[in-house]
């Protein structure tokens, strides 16, 4: 009886015959299929870059395609015509001051109302913090008119802080800092208080180091909005001296200026929000991480 039960649990044992002709061969053709893919993708990308490059570097004369793709001589004239010009200037000082300004406010106010709606009680917490969440459905272009008006009414059109502090309450921010923040144990806080902490000091000092991942990934991300944001400074800023540097370059191109220095201020705006991206990568990565991971 043993010896029949032993033998039908070795028949019953699955079989495993020897692998499919060519299968190997199979994945190494969908792994070159693949890569073939992924190279051309990386090219389409990564062209319109190589192009805006190589037209900043053509020297003073007409552009002629496709040989400006390919040029034989490389002159900076360009770029020492957009640096030396009246206004490009003044536009990356425009576009710095909107940008830095906005990612502190940003990322400032954000983490506090993500701390009072994580951490805080009172009375209807739940039902206001989905009224923030909802802001996120709503289009941006639906809310460009009523906030033009009431900008203009308070007189804050063609100002930089009219510019400015429309853009400070971001709802996405808020929801990743209170999503954050409710991992903080609330042992930290309370040991805190017991030691004398106030409110703000608690927030200051415990809560807010413990984001530093979310807090170099919204940075970045409110960075880039804001520094190759378009529409609403377009809107908001009627003066030249007062555009940004996206608007000042679209109206570059209704101007008698060459195509090279229109793409060298091209290329000068794209190099800070490269370098904020290099900087802010580990972090950026890592919150990121975090955020797939919840």
């Amino acid at each position: 009886m043993v010896a029949t039960l032993t033998e039908t649990s070795l028949d019953a044992r699955p079989s495993y015959g020897p692998a499919a002709p060519g299968g190997k061969g199979a994945r190494r053709r969908s792994d070159v299929r693949m890569h073939v893919l992924l190279i051309i993708a990386s090219v389409v990308t990564i062209f319109p870059f190589y192009a805006m490059i190589v037209i900043s570097l053509q020297p003073g004369e007409a552009i002629k395609f496709p040989d400006a793709l390919f040029p034989s001589d490389i002159s900076f004239s360009s770029y020492e015509q957009a640096v030396g010009s009246q206004n490009i200037p003044r536009w990356i000082a425009n576009s710095t001051i909107y940008s830095v300004v906005s990612v502190v406010l940003v990322l400032l106010f954000a983490s506090m109302a993500g701390y009072a709606f994580a951490k805080k009680r009172f009375f209807g917490r739940e039902l206001l913090f989905w009224v923030f969440v909802a802001m996120l459905m709503i289009p941006y272009h639906l809310t460009i008119i009523p906030q033009y008006i009431i900008v203009g009414q308070l007189g804050g059109l063609n100002t930089m802080w009219g510019m400015i502090v429309p853009t400070i309450a971001n709802a996405q921010a808020m929801f990743l800092m209170r999503q954050f923040i409710q991992d903080v144990p609330d042992e930290l806080i309370d040991a805190a208080r017991i030691d004398g902490a106030g409110e703000f000091r608690v927030y200051w000092s415990i809560v807010l180091p413990q984001t530093k991942p979310i807090l170099a990934t919204l940075g970045t991300f409110v960075f880039l909005w804001h520094w190759n944001d378009f529409l609403w400074p377009l809107v908001a800023q009627q003066s030249p001296a007062n555009y940004v540097l996206t608007v000042g370059i679209n109206s570059l191109q209704q101007q008698e200026v060459p195509l090279a220095t229109v793409m060298a201020a091209a290329v000068i705006t794209f190099v800070p929000a490269l370098l904020v991206f290099i900087v802010l990568q580990r972090y950026f990565v890592r919150g990121v991480m975090m955020s797939g991971l919840k």
